[in-house]
């Protein structure tokens, strides 16, 4: 059976990928020839992404996923590092009033992945090696707590609230299952609202977005025009599409339509039989990996793959809930569709270490 849900969740991902280049590629040629006289400036850039993504899933495939444990520590403090460095101006690159990258030739690094990955590791070992006593207090809530909280601190410094919230929801849900005390969970929780408030509510982008959300028609061509020309996307689609290369909302109407708002080019090109053929496919997804969760040959590897597979299942929930509509605009790509470097590389890594773990967990 876990060999079966191994093959399954290859399969799946190979074929969202191919979905991906193709629909970058789609979503991305005019834009491209436009602004850099190339039309396959952002496929030609993808590909590559994809050929190192599958160079290192290869590499972290080839050896015990549990020799990870050793570098748990290590590898947040070198996050921290990251995260501090890509704050400081000359070293950090700016884009649109946010300093999350670092700039390499053709390959742009966000070192809020390598800390997702590194967090998740560290809370996973955690967990394995403090055993029972990771329902207590000051032993098994604060050093997660306090790692969790710091890497939010520098996230959120970046900013980027989508991110930090979806890692501290992870990081939650794996010390619930650990068996943690709800009543720590919820005091964090109500601990961290009042922050949550001043983060959206005094900062004015963060604000309109909400505003927007709730309403995006009271500012049509600001905030929420592209909540509206995203589900235009979706909806002028049908139910079988306009068909592929034939959308409009990608002629400079839709921002982002390669990246963040990748589904709504879907939506429009393939329709609705495209759209829910994707979630099916992210459902498909996830229940293998469940499979392998359950035959995890141990602790650590139970708990690395539920938090690799969070992850990806929160990334792509928010994703196509901000192209419908449903949910405030935030900038988190669709997994191993949209276009984005080290997105896409580390969710290759995350596919990688979970095909490790289901092969241990078949041949103990």
């Amino acid at each position: 059976m876990i060999r079966h849900a191994r093959i399954n969740l290859f399969n799946v991902t190979i074929i969202l990928i191919c979905v991906g280049i193709v629909m970058i590629y789609s979503a991305s040629n005019i834009y491209a020839w436009q602004r850099y006289n190339d039309q396959f400036f952002f496929l030609k850039r993808h590909v590559s992404f994809v050929v190192i993504g599958a160079l290192l899933a290869l590499l972290v495939m080839g050896f015990d996923y549990r020799k990870i444990r050793k570098y748990s520590k290590p590898l947040v403090l070198l996050s921290f590092v990251l995260l501090l460095l890509v704050l400081i101006p000359g070293i950090g690159r700016e884009v649109a009033g946010a300093r999350r990258w670092f700039r390499f030739k053709f390959l742009s690094f966000q070192p809020s992945e390598l800390a997702n990955l590194a967090v998740i590791i560290y809370t996973a070992d955690f967990i394995s090696r403090k055993g029972n006593t990771v329902t207590t207090f000051w032993k098994g809530f604060v050093p997660p707590a306090a790692v969790l909280g710091m890497t939010v601190f520098f996230i959120l410094a970046q900013p980027d609230l989508g991110t930090a919230v979806s890692l501290g929801i992870v990081v939650m849900i794996m010390l619930f299952v650990a068996g943690l005390r709800l009543s720590y969970l919820l005091s964090l929780i109500l601990l961290s609202l009042p922050a949550l408030y001043v983060l959206i509510f005094s900062v004015p982008y963060r604000r309109m977005r909400i505003l927007a959300f709730l309403n995006p028609y009271t500012d049509p061509k600001g905030m929420g025009f592209q909540i509206i020309q995203s589900q235009i996307a979706l909806g002028s689609g049908g139910l079988f599409g306009v068909g592929i290369g034939h959308s409009k909302q990608k002629l400079f109407y839709l921002p982002a339509a390669h990246t963040d708002f990748i589904f709504s080019i879907i939506g429009e090109e393939l329709g609705l039989i495209g759209t829910v053929g994707i979630i099916l496919l992210f459902l498909i997804f996830i229940r293998q990996a469940l499979k392998i969760i359950r035959n995890a040959p141990d602790q650590f590897g139970y708990f690395l793959s539920m938090g690799l597979v969070l992850m990806i299942c929160f990334k792509a929930a928010i994703n196509i809930g901000v192209s419908c509509g449903v949910l405030p605009t935030k900038g988190l790509p669709l997994p191993f569709i949209s276009y984005g470097g080290s997105s896409f590389i580390f969710d290759m890594i995350s596919v990688g270490i979970l095909m490790n773990i289901g092969r241990t967990g078949e041949y103990p």
